[in-house]
């Protein structure tokens, strides 16, 4: 058990905002060595058999930086919980790699990373961000509309990064929204429970209003939940 509770995982995903088990402790920063794309496909959160939606999926790249989150887990259910949903379910590996916090008082750790490979079942591949677009717009399951993964995330980088570039993420959302707009559907059944509001649909999305991210903690957005199989 003493091992488990040491061990960190790095979200990069919808664990950045919806873990689906209470971490201990949190801390935001960023991996060298990887870099966050949409290539991985997914039939039971994100996507239905035979309609996969597009989730993301760390891929090894020379002078890649991905920020996001690094979750403490607290015993061995979070671990078999992330098992699950990440290896049984979503076609992941496990690697270890170094995490860098962005606290000025915290040394570099070591997490667990869920990554993807191309011998994956799940794998799709490479794709123009026109056309993974309307892959996202068209899929949904039983976690929710793709286009609340894609964009959720984008919200949350926007955030707690304001001087990030996700170049894929932010190339993604736009298109996303574009298709939104064109296909003039509603924004607010996509998101689940986010509000409309704080998503302008346009060509060009601009930040939600919200707190700076210097006054509001990543802990706090992770209020205690029973755990369930929620795609990261």
């Amino acid at each position: 058990m003493d091992d488990v509770e040491r061990l960190w995982v790095f979200g990069y995903g919808s664990l950045v905002w919806k873990p689906g088990f209470q971490p201990g402790k949190t801390a935001t920063g960023f991996v060298k060595g990887f870099s966050r794309k949409f290539w991985q496909g997914n039939e039971t959160h994100r996507g239905r058999p035979g309609a996969p939606g597009r989730v993301a999926t760390l891929v090894e790249e020379e002078g890649g930086i991905t920020h996001g989150v690094a979750l403490q887990l607290t015993g061995e259910a979070a671990l078999d919980y992330l098992n699950n949903r990440e290896m049984t379910l979503g076609g992941y590996i496990q690697k270890m790699t170094t995490f860098r916090p962005a606290e000025d008082d915290m040394q570099s750790f070591d997490v667990l990373v869920f990554v993807a490979t191309p011998e994956s079942k799940h794998w799709l591949g490479d794709e123009p961000e026109e056309k993974i677009a309307k892959q996202v717009v068209r899929s949904s399951g039983p976690s929710g509309h793709n286009v609340e993964y894609v964009l959720k995330l984008a919200m949350w980088l926007r955030q707690t990064f304001p001087d990030v570039v996700d170049k894929h993420l932010y190339e993604l959302e736009k298109h996303v929204m574009i298709e939104i707009k064109v296909n003039k559907l509603p924004l607010h059944v996509l998101m689940g429970e986010q509000d409309e509001e704080a998503w302008q649909v346009s060509t060009t999305p601009t930040p939600p209003p919200t707190m700076p991210a210097a006054s509001r903690s990543y802990s706090s957005t992770c209020a205690p939940q029973a755990m369930r199989c929620v795609k990261r």
